[in-house]
């Protein structure tokens, strides 16, 4: 029942008031409010009822706006159809038969991606929302991108380090840090370097090493000596990688000396480097000509149990070559072939320019015949020095006409019977 005027008891003491100014308030009966019957202005426009539809002109005044450029960018996910490059159809065919069907329903997309349908994150984003991946379909994507070697490999990867179902870890970030250091990729490993810090990852000696190996390949020496520091600040001990690394920074930066100390350390720890690590070093002293750091490092192979080939002997005889010492280059080349080594062409074509460089030609005729004796060819490398020897010396036409007949005896003692 409303309460109105027209339903108001009506009582025959009711006094008659005289005229005021002041609001009358009427007593209230039982239960009702007083507040009913106050004399308030009625304020329509301050009604609103939450579940009024629109009208027709909000509705087409919100359909006159144009779309903001995120509006516009922002990705719909939707089936990859027929109409695709060629290119495109042979790498979505060329996908793994066991991958399973939301990790393919995100590689169509990648390979058929194109900024104008939207960003990347977006692409993603909705992968997310609508498949519900697991860790094992982010890496199973990331691995097909890493073999396809596509170009938004790294951009995929760095997105999903942000995703919760991915369950990123700090070997995460080192992969992809790695990945850019073999790309020489530098400002972009060390923006993921810090964003890894600022998401709470601690840099451990792994993430660090391979900062050392990218800054070592980059030849930023400071930047490489600084994070090996930090790798020592950890307190741990250093592994044969950190150290390996940091001894392939100072090689590079052409003093090899530095990174013998370090291999020197190693050794007093009982940390044994690759063999990569002594090769490299022993080329960094052979290209200098520093015969003695040559000869240090040798004996420091062997001493590591790592058996000298050709080429590391060659190494050795070009130090020596370098630094004009043909004897002892000749003595490494006997050594070689007393310990069972057969020289190669490079091994002989050595001694023989480090007799030209000592302009040593009886030497270098006595080593020539002593070769023949024992059934060792002279093959083109060292044929090429020879012919630029006597080519200097002007005896170019006497030397041909020896070979010619050397040939000769060749070629009748071939057509001699055996018995």
């Amino acid at each position: 029942m409303v309460t109105s005027a027209c339903n108001l008891p009506s009582s025959s003491s009711h006094l008659t008031y005289p005229f005021t100014n002041k609001q009358i308030y009427f007593p209230s009966w039982g239960n009702r409010n007083s507040v009913l019957f106050r004399k308030q202005p009625s304020k329509f426009s301050n009604c609103k009822v939450n579940n009024q539809p629109e009208t027709a002109f909000v509705i087409a005044e919100k359909r006159g706006k144009p779309e903001t450029k995120e509006e516009k960018r922002k990705f719909k996910w939707v089936e990859i159809g027929p109409d695709i490059s060629e290119e495109q159809k042979q790498a979505i065919a060329k996908l793994p038969f066991k991958m399973t069907k939301r990790c393919k329903a995100l590689m169509k997309q990648i390979i058929c991606f194109c900024p104008e349908k939207g960003s990347l994150a977006d692409l993603l984003a909705a992968w997310v929302k609508v498949m519900k991946p697991r860790r094992a379909d982010w890496l199973a994507v990331l691995k097909e991108l890493k073999i396809m070697e596509h170009p938004l490999y790294f951009e995929v990867a760095e997105l999903a380090l942000r995703e919760e179902s991915f369950e990123a870890n700090i070997r995460d970030y080192t992969k992809i840090i790695h990945g850019y250091g073999k790309r020489n990729r530098l400002q972009e490993a060390e923006n993921l370097l810090v964003a890894m810090k600022r998401r709470g990852f601690i840099c451990d000696q792994v993430t660090l090493t391979t900062m050392v190996h990218m800054y070592s390949k980059a030849g930023n020496l400071r930047l490489a000596e600084e994070t090996f520091e930090e790798i020592r600040l950890l307190g741990q001990q250093l592994d044969k990688r950190s150290y390996g690394s940091m001894i392939m920074a100072y090689i590079r930066a052409g003093i090899p000396e530095r990174g013998e100390v370090l291999l020197r350390e190693m050794d007093s720890l009982e940390i044994y480097a690759g063999s990569e690590v002594y090769k490299a070093l022993l080329r960094a002293y052979s290209m200098l000509g520093d015969a003695k750091g040559a000869q240090r490092v040798f004996d420091a192979i062997q001493l590591a149990g790592i058996t000298p080939d050709a080429r590391l002997c060659g190494l050795l005889i070009n130090a020596y070559q370098v630094a004009g010492q043909s004897e002892k280059a000749h003595i490494a080349f006997e050594n070689m072939r007393k310990a069972g080594l057969e020289p190669s062409d490079k091994c002989v074509a050595l001694v023989l320019a480090a007799y030209e460089k000592q302009n040593k030609i009886n030497k270098a005729l006595d080593f020539l015949m002593a070769l023949e004796r024992d059934g060792i060819l002279v093959g083109k490398e060292s044929s090429d020095i020879l012919a630029q020897w006597f080519k200097k010396l002007g005896v170019v036409e006497q030397v041909e006409l020896v070979l010619r007949e050397f040939a000769a005896k060749e070629t009748t003692y071939d057509k001699i019977p055996t018995s």
